[in-house]
């Protein structure tokens, strides 16, 4: 995992937006406020960006 904090989807980096860290399978990431919706409700968007999102189900 890279050192640079960045969100998942759009890449913006915490310099640019606030970032929110999160935890999944053992590792860390990052989301911003934009995307943070994504997770909650359209997790099978992240496909490809998330390791195992495709398991993932909308709360």
């Amino acid at each position: 995992m890279s050192n640079i904090k960045e969100c998942l989807v759009c890449k913006k980096s915490s310099v640019e937006t606030p970032v929110t860290k999160f935890y999944y399978q053992e590792s860390e990431f990052y989301i911003c406020p934009q995307h943070m919706p994504t997770i909650i409700h359209n997790p099978q968007e992240l496909v490809g960006l998330l390791p195992g999102a495709d398991t993932l189900t909308a709360g």
